[in-house]
């Protein structure tokens, strides 16, 4: 599987600097978490309501193979509306997950209508 590496500066704040190790995750992961956070209908299957937020966070996580010995990245923190990560370190996480992962929410969409 895939794998990408970055190295973030303390632009984040100190606690975030550090190297990251993202990897590709299969394709029955990723389709676990979009089925957990995905509400359908239950006569017609069709998509309710979807935790896009939700689904972006677990991705990141379940990606996510190494951080800094410190540990700055939770699930709690990634899904934390206070206290969370800083938006432009999670738009960049998500980047480079998509990226590895080809999660995009138009698919999430098509993935969990089904």
């Amino acid at each position: 599987m895939k794998t990408e590496t970055i190295e973030i500066d303390d632009r984040f704040g100190e606690e975030y600097a550090g190297k990251y190790v993202f990897q590709e995750i299969s394709w029955a992961k990723r389709s676990r978490i979009i089925q957990k956070h995905t509400k359908y209908h239950p006569v017609t299957g069709q998509v309710v309501n979807s935790d896009y937020v939700a689904i972006q966070a677990e991705t990141i996580w379940a990606s996510l193979k190494e951080q800094p010995a410190e540990k700055p990245i939770t699930l709690e923190k990634l899904l934390s509306e206070e206290g969370g990560v800083p938006i432009g370190l999670g738009e960049l996480f998500s980047q480079v997950v998509n990226r590895l992962c080809r999660v995009t929410l138009e698919e999430a969409k098509n993935s969990s209508g089904r």
